[in-house]
């Protein structure tokens, strides 16, 4: 990834380790995969999920307490919580998607049913990619550490400038961007 490398001791200058210190375990994950499915009270994660009532309480206040669930009281009984995902959690979302692609890549031959597809179309997702900022699919072979300082500057020295951002609903044409990069 360059001639640059990531201050592996430091843990403070990198989002991985913060990330692992609230996510890093198999029933923060497990919670989080209920939560997109639904699940919002404290019992149903309970019945569906087989987890011990105390180590679910840990994990869901663990959860709570990092933003990425909220705690809501249940609009027809108040005396009732409900546990919501925040933005921060929908933000988890591509991590998740990723993670168990390869779990289906790498793992036990599982058939995958139901199916996670997109709304639209109601066809499989495809592949969740690293993408450029102005939308090229990229691989290990196109990362690059850089100092801030030089963010643009290609290594012929000639200043990038960012893209377009994309936005949700954008569309790629991965046809015509693989044909550019076999032609390239």
């Amino acid at each position: 990834m360059g001639d640059i490398r990531e201050p592996l001791r430091e843990l403070t200058e990198c989002g991985l380790p913060q990330a692992l210190e609230v996510m890093g375990e198999r029933w923060s994950f497990m919670i989080l995969r209920a939560s997109f499915n639904g699940l919002h009270h404290f019992e149903e994660f309970l019945s569906e999920l087989g987890i011990a009532r105390n180590i679910l309480s840990n994990r869901l206040a663990k959860l709570v307490e990092h933003g990425i669930l909220k705690r809501d009281p249940c609009p027809d009984d108040r005396r009732k919580i409900e546990y919501r995902l925040t933005e921060k959690g929908f933000d988890l979302l591509p991590a998740m998607v990723a993670l168990r692609q390869w779990g289906q890549k790498y793992g036990a031959e599982v058939i995958e049913n139901p199916v996670l597809v997109d709304e639209r179309d109601r066809l499989p997702i495809g592949p969740t990619s690293i993408l450029s900022h102005d939308g090229r699919i990229l691989g290990p072979a196109d990362l690059h550490l850089v100092e801030r300082a030089n963010l643009g500057l290609r290594a012929d020295g000639t200043k990038a400038k960012p893209g377009k951002a994309l936005e949700r609903g954008s569309v790629i044409e991965l046809d015509a961007r693989r044909k550019g990069r076999d032609a390239a």
